[in-house]
């Protein structure tokens, strides 16, 4: 990856790695500020949404989906128990979207 913007959360705030990110591959990594530093300046709301989708999500992952709950015997079987817990989500938001009109996150309803 090069040429592009990285959503990071408050544990990615060190300048330093920010600036050598940017410097060796392009990158910039765009992190919220704490409200109590110098520099504090709220995110644009189009990143301040995208990172709530993306904790959303991890957070259903965990939840709902038990993805850290693994018990595979191999990195193939690894891979494919964390594949079809994700493509199952997806297949759940792609039905609540398009289907039945429903919020996306709406993951824990009854789908019939």
């Amino acid at each position: 990856m090069s040429d592009c913007v990285l959503l990071g959360d408050r544990g990615h705030l060190s300048e330093s790695i920010q600036l050598d990110l940017f410097q060796t591959v392009k990158v910039r990594l765009e992190t919220p500020k704490r409200s109590n530093q110098k520099d504090y300046k709220q995110q644009p709301y189009i990143f301040r949404k995208s990172r709530k989708r993306i904790e959303t999500l991890f957070s259903q992952l965990c939840d709902q989906f038990m993805i850290r709950r693994n018990y595979a015997k191999s990195f193939e079987g690894f891979k494919t128990r964390i594949l079809a817990k994700i493509t199952s989500l997806t297949l759940v938001q792609y039905i609540n979207k398009f289907i039945f009109d429903r919020p996306i996150n709406n993951i824990k309803i009854q789908i019939i």
